[in-house]
C-alpha cells in the first residue's frame, strides 16, 4: 500500500491503477450499451407491446428512477465505501434487465426499466467517482481516449447489436444481452478493485432523498402530461406542478440543516461546477431526443430497417467519438478546456437546427451530415463537463460531485424525452388528423407498430400522410433541442478556465474552482 501511495503523489499511476481502469470501463459499458440497443428496439418494443403514447414511458421510467438514486448511490459511496455500492449497482441493474426482457405488458415493461434504472443510477456515478479518486484531474485527459473508446464501441456497436438482435431474435434479448456482460464485469471488479472500507457515524439523508424524488418525479409528469393526457391549466397538472416546487423548495431548504445532505449545496458555490451542471443538464436532454427520436424517423421516413438504422446513427457517434479523443489530448497536454464547452455548443446549435430541416425527401446522405454535426458537439462536452466539474470541488466531496453531475444530466435526459416526446406525439395527431381524417386518428393509435415492413402494407395515401406528420414531428423535436443548445453556449462563455490540478501542492480554499486535493491512493497491488 505504501508504494501505491508513493507512486500516486509522484504523480504516476501504478499498474494496478490501469488494470482497475479498465475493470471499470466494462462496466461503464454495461450501461452504455444498454441505452444504444434498447434505443434501437424502441420502435419495435412498443410495436409489439402496442401504442406509440407509450414510447417516452418506457425511457421516461428508466431515467426517473435513475435520476432518483444516483445521488444515494454517490453518497452511500462516499460514507459507505464505493466498492460495495458499485457492486450492488451492478447487481441491481442486471435483475432489472432481467426482468424487462420477461415483460408481457407495457406496464411491466415500464415497471422493470424503471428497476433497471435504480442499479443503473449507481454505475455511471460509480465509475465516474472511483476514477476522480485514482487519478489526477491534469493526468485524467489521458483517460478520455480509453472512455471514448468504450464510448465507440458502445456507441456504434450498440445499435448494430441492437437492430441485428430485434432483426432476428427478437426485442427481448435486447435486455438478455446485459447478463453475460454484467456478469464478467462483476467479476473482474470483484477480483482487482481493492477499496478501504468506511463507516460514517451519519445515517442517510433519507428526507432529502424523498423529497427530490417527489419533486423530481412530479415536474416530470407535468412535462410529460401536460397538454396531451391533461389540459395544462387542468387541476391535475396545477396539483403536481405545485407538488413538484413545493418538494424542490423543501429540499433546498433541508440540505442546508442535514447532518449529510445528499446533495450539500455548498458545492454550488463553485461558478465552473454550476455551469457544467447546466450544461450537463442541456447535453442530456439534446443527446436522449436526438438517439430516440432519429431511429423513429429514419425507420419510419426513410424506410430503413432496424438494423440499418442503428448503422444510420454511425455519422453521428464516429464524430463523437473522434471530438471526445481530440478533446481528452489537447487536453492533457495543454491543461486548457474552455474552447471546448463553447465549440461543442455552437455545433449542437447548429446540428439540432439542421435536423429540424429534415423532411420526407431528405437523403441519408444529407441526414448523416447533420447527424456528423451534433455528434461533434457532443464529443467536445461529454467527458469535459464531468472533468470541470471534478476539478471544481474538494476531495472530500468528490463522490457527491460526481453523482450531482450525472444526477443533472440524468434530469435533463429526462426532462428531454418527456418534453420532446410530448412535442412529437401532439404534432403528429395533428398531421395524421389534417392529413388522413378519421383514418389518420386510427393509425395514430397504432403508430408505433408501423415499423418500415408495416408502412409497406399501409394504403399509399395513408403511408404517406404517417411518413409526412413523423417528419413534422421531428421537426419539432430538433428545432426544441436547437433552441435549448444555445444555453450551452452562454453558460460555456462564462467558465473560468482554473488550470487542472496534478498533486497534492496545488490545493485550493475551500468552494474555489479547483480540486481541493489530489487524488488518495486507493488501490492496494493485485
Amino acid at each position: 500500500m505504501a508504494d501505491t501511495v508513493k507512486s500516486n503523489v509522484e504523480g504516476k499511476q501504478p499498474k494496478s491503477v490501469r488494470v482497475v481502469l479498465l475493470a471499470l470501463m466494462i462496466a461503464m459499458m454495461l450501461a452504455m450499451l444498454d441505452n444504444m440497443i434498447v434505443g434501437t428496439a424502441m420502435p419495435t418494443i412498443v410495436g409489439d407491446l402496442g401504442g406509440l403514447e407509450h414510447l417516452s414511458w418506457v425511457v421516461t421510467g428508466y431515467t426517473l428512477a435513475t435520476a432518483a438514486s444516483t445521488p444515494i448511490w454517490g453518497k452511500v459511496g462516499d460514507m459507505y465505501g464505493r466498492k460495495g455500492a458499485f457492486l450492488s449497482s451492478i447487481v441491481i441493474f442486471l435483475i432489472g434487465s432481467a426482468l424487462s426482457g420477461m415483460a408481457q405488458d407495457m406496464g411491466q415493461l415500464i415497471g422493470f426499466r424503471a428497476v433497471q434504472g435504480l442499479g443503473a443510477g449507481g454505475l455511471m456515478v460509480g465509475v465516474m467517482a472511483i476514477i476522480g479518486d485514482l487519478v489526477p484531474p491534469r493526468e485524467r485527459g489521458k483517460y478520455q481516449g480509453m472512455m471514448a473508446g468504450v464510448m465507440a464501441l458502445a456507441m456504434i456497436g450498440g445499435p448494430l447489436v441492437g437492430g441485428t438482435i430485434t432483426d432476428n431474435w427478437g426485442w427481448r434479448w435486447a435486455f438478455y444481452i446485459n447478463l453475460p456482460l454484467g456478469a464478467v464485469a462483476l467479476a473482474l471488479v470483484t477480483a482487482v478493485l481493492h477499496l478501504p472500507k468506511k463507516r460514517a457515524k451519519a445515517g442517510i439523508d433519507y428526507l432529502g432523498v424523498v423529497l427530490l424524488t417527489v419533486g423530481i418525479t412530479s415536474i416530470v409528469l407535468v412535462t410529460t402530461w401536460g397538454g396531451t393526457e391533461y389540459a395544462w391549466t387542468s387541476a391535475r397538472i396545477m396539483e403536481l406542478a405545485g407538488i413538484g416546487v413545493a418538494s424542490l423548495i423543501g429540499f433546498v431548504f433541508w440540505q442546508t440543516r442535514a447532518a449529510e445532505p445528499v446533495l450539500p449545496l455548498h458545492i454550488f458555490k463553485s461558478r465552473n461546477f454550476t455551469l457544467m451542471s447546466l450544461i450537463g443538464f442541456v447535453t442530456g436532454f439534446v443527446m436522449f431526443g436526438a438517439t430516440l427520436f432519429l431511429p423513429l424517423y429514419q425507420q419510419a421516413v426513410q424506410g430503413a430497417s432496424a438494423t440499418n438504422s442503428g448503422l444510420l446513427l454511425l455519422p453521428m457517434l464516429g464524430a463523437m467519438l473522434v471530438t471526445s479523443m481530440v478533446a481528452g489530448r489537447v487536453t492533457t497536454n495543454s491543461g486548457r478546456y474552455k474552447v471546448f464547452p463553447i465549440a461543442g455548443g455552437a455545433l449542437m446549435i447548429v446540428g439540432l437546427y439542421l435536423l429540424s430541416t429534415m423532411d420526407t425527401s431528405t437523403t441519408r446522405l444529407t441526414s448523416g451530415i447533420y447527424m456528423a454535426v451534433v455528434g461533434a458537439g457532443m464529443g467536445c462536452l461529454m467527458q469535459i463537463t464531468m472533468l470541470v466539474a471534478q476539478n471544481s470541488v474538494q476531495m472530500k466531496d468528490m463522490g457527491v460531485a460526481s453523482s450531482s453531475a450525472t444526477l443533472f444530466r440524468t434530469l435533463g435526459s429526462s426532462f428531454g424525452v418527456a418534453i420532446m416526446g410530448a412535442l412529437f406525439n401532439h404534432r403528429v395527431q395533428d398531421v395524421m388528423s389534417e392529413r388522413a381524417g378519421a383514418l389518420g386518428s386510427k393509425i395514430t393509435e397504432k403508430s408505433a407498430q408501423l415499423d418500415a415492413a408495416s408502412l409497406a402494407k399501409l394504403p399509399a395515401a395513408a403511408r404517406e400522410a404517417y411518413q409526412h406528420a413523423v417528419s413534422q414531428g421531428t421537426h419539432s423535436a430538433f428545432l426544441l433541442g436547437a433552441g435549448i443548445a444555445v444555453l450551452v453556449l452562454i453558460a460555456s462563455l462564462f467558465v473560468k478556465e482554473v488550470p487542472l490540478k496534478g498533486g497534492p501542492q496545488q490545493a485550493p480554499a475551500d468552494g474555489a474552482d479547483g480540486a481541493g486535493a489530489a487524488p488518495a491512493a486507493m488501490v492496494e497491488a493485485v
